[in-house]
């Protein structure tokens, strides 16, 4: 079967947000600027041939919780999600998800809650490829000794989710 896919984008403090579901739920969340190539291309990869639907209607579900958050009234997001990736990954996701709005765990942190203590790097990797920054909260992972690192939309866009939940400066 050929899944649907829609998508909106909505503009942001932090610039524009791509937004894409299925029938299934929310899969994929892209951050700033120049991302529409990634974000498409990443739909085609991991969810199928389907053209995506501009349809801002039927993803309002989402895109109203984004604007809550931006807004800083919403802390924690209620979401159908269809989340895309290895066994893993989607392990790694499972913990980041679980650190409150206003707090940091660093990548040795996640290691350690998925059992893998010395795979830092891996976490880091699994991070990195989370499909659903923001609602899964993949700015709230820092590096030893606090510092920011590793954000795929920059750097710049992770410290200003950060400081929008008041958890920077560290």
């Amino acid at each position: 079967m050929v899944e649907e896919i829609a998508y909106a984008r909505l503009e942001s403090r932090i610039g524009t947000v791509w937004v894409a579901s299925t029938q299934t739920g929310l899969c994929k969340v892209s951050l700033g600027r120049g991302q529409s190539g990634a974000f498409f291309s990443w739909l085609s990869e991991h969810v199928g041939p389907r053209e995506p639907r501009e349809e801002p209607e039927s993803i309002a579900f989402a895109t109203s919780q984004l604007h809550e958050y931006f807004s800083g009234s919403r802390r924690a997001f209620d979401l159908p999600l269809d989340v895309r990736g290895t066994s893993f990954q989607r392990a790694v996701w499972s913990q980041v998800v679980r650190i409150p709005y206003g707090a940091t765990a660093t990548y040795g942190d996640i290691a350690q809650l998925v059992g893998k203590p010395k795979a830092s790097r891996a976490v880091g990797g699994a991070v990195g490829a989370n499909p659903l920054p923001i609602v899964i909260p993949c700015h709230r992972v820092i590096g030893a000794g606090g510092a920011l690192t590793g954000f795929g939309s920059g750097l710049d866009v992770k410290e200003m989710l950060l400081r929008l939940e008041g958890a920077y400066p560290l």
